[in-house]
């Protein structure tokens, strides 16, 4: 990577995701920054070979009994690479393949805003894999972009107002506008929430949101997670951690859909929201 840019270090957070690690870690591997730190929660990261180009920190996290601590576990992985001189923290989540280009494209968007912001990339959502796994090329074809979110041109950058986009999957910011965030609100633990409180912290300080042209991740194939056993507990808890502090429900969509699904009784109108145990 051109030396002019900025010191790159990537933050994956993981738990039992070892095959998704490593296809991350191949894919990183080709164009690799400057520092790659890996936080387990609740575990050790195992770690398989990808050759010797990609600098690697470890550590691990504790789980509370309320779920993954998917906000403590980023911002111990940030303090982690901000520590070790990173100037541009790119969280990237650990079911997602870098394109080739994607940390250069963040790099380069960092270079061109002179203010504190969001750089957010696109994300593509790959098939199940084929047997023998995912090809080391060709993903682009293979993946289709998010329907509900932009994608702008390679190296253009796209102003973003709705701030509820924001998608912790691929995101990339400075080491000053991270310190002056403060990171994720670790009230929440388990799934949901915790990404949207983030992105309201930035609007409410006035830094913008962008989306980067050719940062693109691509999003290995797997059951959604909200739909696995425990997660509507956690989403309900999170969702009224969020409508706390905000004012408001967040995942208004995905609440509509446990509702329709008998799982959860929402009413935005009424500000009821509450697992259905029967």
């Amino acid at each position: 990577m051109d030396d002019t840019l900025p010191r790159i270090a990537v933050v994956t957070t993981t738990h039992a995701r070892d095959s998704h690690l490593h296809r991350q870690r191949v894919g990183l591997a080709g164009n690799p920054p400057f520092l790659h730190v890996v936080v387990g929660m609740g575990e050790r990261p195992h770690l398989a070979d990808v050759g010797g180009g990609l600098p690697t920190t470890t550590l691990s996290v504790p789980v509370p009994t309320s779920g993954l601590p998917l906000a403590a576990a980023r911002n111990a992985g940030a303090a982690e690479a901000l520590d070790a001189g990173a100037e541009l923290v790119v969280m990237l989540d650990v079911d997602c393949i870098p394109a080739p280009v994607m940390l250069e494209r963040y790099a380069r968007a960092s270079a061109a805003v002179d203010h504190p912001a969001l750089l957010c990339g696109p994300v593509a959502y790959l098939p199940p894999p084929p047997p023998g796994g995912y090809p080391t090329s060709g993903l682009t074809e293979l993946s289709r972009p998010h329907p509900a979110r932009p994608v702008p041109a390679d190296g253009q950058l796209a102003v973003e107002t709705r701030y509820e986009l924001f998608w912790s999957l691929s995101f990339a910011v400075t080491a000053t506008t991270w310190t002056g965030l403060g990171g994720f609100c670790e009230d929440y633990t388990g799934y949901g929430g915790e990404d949207t409180d983030f992105a309201l912290t930035a609007e409410a300080a006035g830094i913008p949101m962008y989306w980067v042209g050719g940062a693109l991740a691509h999003h290995q194939h797997h059951v959604p997670t909200r739909t696995t056993p425990g997660r509507v507990d956690e989403i309900v808890r999170n969702a009224h951690t969020f409508h706390g502090r905000w004012g408001r429900w967040p995942m208004g969509g995905w609440l509509t859909e446990m509702a329709a699904d008998g799982l959860v009784e929402f009413d935005a109108d009424r500000d009821v929201l509450r697992v259905r145990t029967c």
